[in-house]
């Protein structure tokens, strides 16, 4: 098998249900999620030994497939209702418990914190924003067309997903988020809200 065709030599490639520009904004979406997808690969690779980082490395290799989940379905030119679409609700609701479950692992926060820390956490949160960047698109692309509902949701999950994972990666190895010097109070945790 040969790795090149020459098709997109004139600059358009095939999608689910035709050809496109290679500068389209769909191709920038999906295209974009192959990338976020590239840097999930490098953030398990840089994963500590241990088994406490057992549950991470087998979410972020889930969270790699559906992530090409999300691309075929951003793929298909003309939404279709009964169209196989990969991307289910249940992929965001499982992100949404793991949020859960990293936030009530790590200790309060009230401001903004930087990136960074441990190879990992910087890892995740090149993530975090290559997500932003990916969901930005996609509300691009949402504009003049009809996608798969569930995509844009899981996207907008995934980047909360990836603070939590970068927070708890540096929670796991005793490594201090730095908050932002000049931040206000943004999050409000359950005891400052209690005292107002």
């Amino acid at each position: 098998m040969k790795l090149y065709t020459k098709k997109g030599d004139k600059g358009r490639t095939n999608i689910i249900g035709g050809r496109c520009d290679k500068d389209h904004i769909r191709i920038e979406a999906f295209g974009s999620l192959d990338e976020l997808n590239s840097f999930v690969g490098y953030a398990i690779s840089v994963i500590p030994e241990g088994d406490e980082f057992n549950d991470l490395a087998t979410q972020l290799l889930n969270i790699q497939h559906e992530l090409f989940d999300c691309g075929g379905d951003l793929a298909v030119t003309e939404y279709k209702k009964d169209f196989p679409y990969k991307t289910k609700e249940s992929m965001i609701i499982f992100l949404e418990e793991k949020i859960d479950q990293f936030t009530n692992e790590t200790t309060d926060l009230e401001k903004f914190i930087l990136p960074g820390g441990s190879k990992l956490a910087s890892a995740l949160h090149v993530c975090r924003t290559i997500t932003r960047r990916c969901e930005r698109l996609i509300v691009q692309l949402q504009k003049e067309a009809d996608l798969h509902p569930f995509v844009l949701p899981y996207v907008n999950r995934l980047s909360d997903y990836f603070f939590a994972a970068a927070r708890v990666a540096n929670h796991r190895q005793k490594i201090s988020d730095i908050e932002y010097k000049r931040s206000a109070i943004v999050f409000k945790t359950k005891t400052s809200h209690e005292e107002q």
